[in-house]
């Protein structure tokens, strides 16, 4: 095991680099800062190639060490970091203590594997990493197939993206494709293409949404090109009952998916969850 003390250490130098979008693209590599989303990745069958720990930041000093272990024995090298030289890679302003390094998640569209109603997400020129990440957040809860990064504006590999979906971009397949081919694969594939509009006639909830169905937001000034909104089989509004006029494309990605969600489990074609009850204790989600 490495240690490394100082900020200015080439190893260090390197993680900083990795924010840089250029760098990750040339060395195909990102960052997996905390315990919750270096946990999914694990989880998930992510295997890094470092992980960089401060024993001094963890917050409960009970699962990080196991953690790090597991890395290990998964082949990755682990370098103890002191405080002032982990703090300098940190992004979090809540620093844990735990950072991985790792390759790009590489997915095709042919490399998807759909159930019977597959609920598909779709997004276009998303602009802001936190509202990606948190569209990742909302796809995972809801159970979604996949998610489709299109024409991209934002890295889906930005340390902001990991962080806002709290690692569950890990546990949600994830695609980069353009809007010709995902709009082709979703045709081959039944799909029925929404699109929201404050245009549409119809409300978000006055439509059918099982089956195999395709929610496409579009980015947050533009909304969705010509090229979806021509393709889509539904076009719905959110009601808008005050004097916004639009919601974050987060906040209405939620909205739309979790009434597929609704209608999946009302028709008997989605499982509702059991319940488990909270104690208030147990948990190590930072």
């Amino acid at each position: 095991m490495l240690e490394l003390t100082s900020p200015s250490n080439p190893r260090i130098k390197r993680v900083v680099k990795l924010r840089s979008r250029a760098f990750r693209e040339e060395t195909r590599e990102m960052i997996v800062e905390g315990y919750r989303e270096c946990r999914r990745a694990l989880d998930n069958g992510y295997r890094p190639y470092a992980i960089y720990h401060c024993p001094e930041l963890y917050l409960k000093n009970e699962n990080e060490p196991a953690l790090v272990e597991e890395c290990a024995a998964a082949g990755a090298e682990v370098l103890l970091c002191s405080k002032i030289a982990f703090l300098k890679m940190a992004y979090k302003d809540r620093p844990d203590g735990l950072l991985m390094t790792g390759p790009h998640i590489t997915r095709r569209l042919d490399d998807l594997d759909l159930p019977p109603h597959a609920l598909v997400i779709v997004t276009e020129a998303i602009e802001k990493p936190g509202n990606l990440g948190t569209i990742l957040r909302s796809a995972d809860a809801a159970g979604a197939s996949a998610v489709i990064v299109c024409d991209r504006t934002t890295d889906i590999h930005n340390p902001n993206v990991v962080r806002a979906s709290t690692g569950t971009m890990f546990s949600v397949p994830v695609v980069e494709a353009s809007t010709a081919e995902a709009i082709s694969w979703l045709r081959a594939h039944g799909f029925r293409i929404l699109a929201a509009t404050p245009h549409a006639e119809k409300l978000h909830f006055e439509v059918d949404l099982t089956g195999n169905v395709a929610i496409a937001v579009g980015a947050e000034q533009y909304g969705l090109t010509a090229a979806w909104m021509d393709s889509a089989d539904i076009r719905v509004r959110i009601p808008m009952l005050g004097l916004a006029d639009s919601l974050n494309v987060s906040a209405a990605t939620t909205i739309l998916v979790y009434e597929a969600v609704r209608q999946r489990i009302a028709a008997g074609v989605a499982a509702v969850p059991e319940f488990v009850p909270w104690h208030g204790e147990g948990r190590h989600d930072h």
